[in-house]
């Protein structure tokens, strides 16, 4: 494993740029850096990388909507179909103002699992710092929306279950469903995304040229699928938060 990593081109120069200044600034607030030029970590520098390409390339289709759609219009109103009907199959009409939040962590996700495939970077969702912020993001996210729709006391009760003599029993049942579940989503994803640039790296050391593209065609239908798996589960978990007590 240690004769696998390696530093990234851009990481180095992120850090040999941003590197002395954030320590110096860390310096003010009483923290020591011992080593400026390796102090920003190779996974932050990728993830600002991937919300940087998205928010130039949304910006700049937003822009230039056409009543005949380009290429690039008819890809992305594709994948918002997408998300929309994912939400409205899994929370129905009411569902899609979660369409922002919903399609962002799925574009973050889906181009975060897909940068590894380019020379040079790597897929800042291959560590679990990255896949425990967005399962993070998605559970406080979820609990939020079900109060603002259920009130605290209302969504509680999904905890307790409507009889009181059962509340002792399905209370830590449910808090530890609900604990559970950013741990399964961040390691699901961090674990498929992780072994797979591991398989490619050790094939491309080995045999560096032809023998790493079958690996890599089947790492796009993995990034994909990992990508919808998240979001599904994203979606099934707000839409479980948002219901509402039938009476």
């Amino acid at each position: 494993m240690e004769g696998l990593e390696h530093s990234l081109p851009l990481v180095e120069f992120i850090n040999r740029l941003f590197g002395p200044l954030l320590a110096s600034l860390l310096k003010v607030l009483g923290v020591q850096v011992k080593d400026p030029h390796h102090l920003i970590p190779d996974y932050l520098v990728m993830s600002f990388l991937v919300v940087l390409a998205l928010s130039v390339v949304l910006a700049i289709a937003g822009r230039k909507v056409r009543l005949i759609p380009s290429r690039g219009q008819v890809v992305l109103e594709s994948l918002i179909d997408f998300f929309e009907n994912l939400i409205l199959d899994t929370i129905g009409e009411d569902g899609l103002k979660y369409l922002p939040v919903v399609a962002t962590v799925g574009l973050f996700i889906l181009t975060s699992n897909l940068l590894g495939l380019i020379p040079g970077l790597m897929s800042p969702t291959s560590k679990l710092n990255v896949t425990l912020g967005c399962a993070l993001v998605v559970w406080l996210y979820y609990h939020w929306q079900g109060i603002k729709t259920n009130g605290f006391f209302g969504y509680l009760k999904k905890f307790t279950g409507a009889n009181p003599l059962l509340a002792p029993l399905l209370l830590p049942i449910e808090i530890i469903s609900h604990f559970s579940r950013p741990v399964s989503l961040s390691m699901r994803l961090f674990g498929n995304i992780f072994s797979e640039e591991l398989l490619i790296l050790i094939i491309a050391s080995i045999i560096p040229y032809f023998l790493p593209l079958p690996f890599m065609a089947i790492s796009i239908f993995t990034a994909v699928i990992q990508s919808y798996v998240f979001v599904l589960l994203s979606c099934i978990y707000l839409a479980g938060a948002v219901a509402e007590e039938e009476h």
